[in-house]
């Protein structure tokens, strides 16, 4: 017997008196169809949220609390403390998810371990003499997070993998000098690796699909969201070993994924490249990034065609978020049309408007938007 969310299974019941009325299904049908599934006790997400977020401070303070009396203790010591905490959660949460504890508490200590392996990697590695500003113990920190992932099949280490990952891809590119080309081409490839793996993961493991996905969608928007913006400009970057790295990876996952993954991830995959491609073009035209109130043709064309790309980026996401179904891919295409409008209106064309004709047309604009991607997104799935 599977179980559902009640709401879900009041709606299964309504369908399927409807297709007892119409005979369709005779009685015993119906019966059996019912008896499959049951109403779920899940927790709600207030509970979840608060659970999670316990787990969260619980991980800080263990991490505090041994920097705080680090000097007071042998580096042996030190290690040992953080490694039996970690340990102590680790084997925690498994045995409350195999004494079937309640869900959220589960995740809170699955996420406190995660969270606790960071600790315990950076503790090593200053007992190793290893330099506590290095980036490649956030790599460590995120490869331990996601083997932990990936043993227990849980969503919250791999949330601190991927967002500890994000933060030494960032590091180790900006790590010599500022380049919002760097930026938007190491973001970007990450969000596509992300995407390519959740490609891959669509018969594996689909839960972890959906997260990679969602990942993957929310840095690629957030790399061309950047790129679009006029200040960002390339600078003097020369990409590093690191960088190519990242994008060899991203461009073998990707060819991976075109080829193991549906129709529907390939056009993602399509749809990622295109953008990022689209947003390091923009970044390395450099026009509109001296911000002088006197706009040119240039100027106006970089700022249109950023909007474009970003609002064809974020249309596509809302797209796919109708056919998977996902709610948060289309809250989260939403989001990035408003920032991207925002952000274009107050940067590129508060020069030519006043204050309030600014705030009359942006509003028009972002209420325009909106109803027309509902209206597009309604369209589509009445056609579904």
């Amino acid at each position: 017997m599977s179980t559902i969310p009640p709401a879900r299974l009041e709606w299964l019941g309504e369908q399927v008196r409807l297709w007892q009325g119409d005979g369709t299904i005779d009685a015993r049908q119906a019966e059996t169809i019912l008896g499959r599934y049951a109403a779920s006790t899940r927790r709600l997400p207030l509970v979840r949220l608060l659970t999670a977020v316990g787990g969260l401070f619980v991980g800080v303070g263990v991490i505090w609390l041994v920097a705080a009396n680090i000097e007071s203790l042998s580096p042996t010591v030190r290690v040992a403390a953080v490694a039996v905490v970690w340990l102590a959660a680790l084997v925690g949460a498994e045995v409350l998810a195999d004494r079937n504890a309640a869900p959220p508490l589960v995740g809170a200590v699955r996420l406190l371990a995660a969270l606790l392996i960071g600790a315990l990697v950076f503790q090593a590695a200053q007992t190793l003499q290893v330099p506590a500003y290095e980036p490649l113990l956030l790599a460590c920190w995120a490869v331990a997070a996601l083997v932990h992932a990936y043993a227990v099949e849980a969503l919250l280490p791999l949330l601190v993998a991927v967002s500890t990952g994000t933060v030494y891809v960032l590091w180790a590119s900006l790590e010599t000098a500022w380049s919002g080309l760097a930026f938007v081409v190491s973001l970007g490839g990450y969000g596509l690796a992300a995407l390519a793996v959740a490609a891959l993961h669509a018969r594996w493991l689909p839960t972890f699909a959906t997260a990679w996905r969602e990942v993957g969608a929310l840095l690629v928007l957030v790399a061309v969201t950047v790129g679009a913006f006029p200040p960002v400009v390339a600078e003097d970057w020369e990409p590093g070993t690191g960088t190519w790295v990242l994008l060899a990876a991203a461009g073998l996952l990707g060819a991976t994924g075109l080829v193991r993954g549906t129709a529907l991830d390939r056009a993602e995959l399509g749809v990622g490249a295109a953008t990022l491609a689209g947003a390091a073009g923009l970044v390395l035209w450099e026009a509109g990034a001296d911000g002088t109130a006197d706009l040119s043709g240039a100027d106006v064309t970089h700022a249109v065609l950023g909007i474009t790309l970003c609002a064809g980026a974020a249309i596509a996401l809302a797209v796919d978020g109708t056919l998977r179904p996902s709610g948060r891919l289309t809250v989260l295409a939403t989001a990035a049309l408003v920032v991207v409008t925002t952000l274009q209106a107050f940067t590129v064309f508060a020069p030519v408007l006043e204050g309030a004709w600014l705030f009359l047309v942006l509003g028009v604009v972002l209420v325009g938007t909106g109803l027309a991607v509902d209206r597009g997104r309604r369209r589509l799935a009445e056609a579904l």
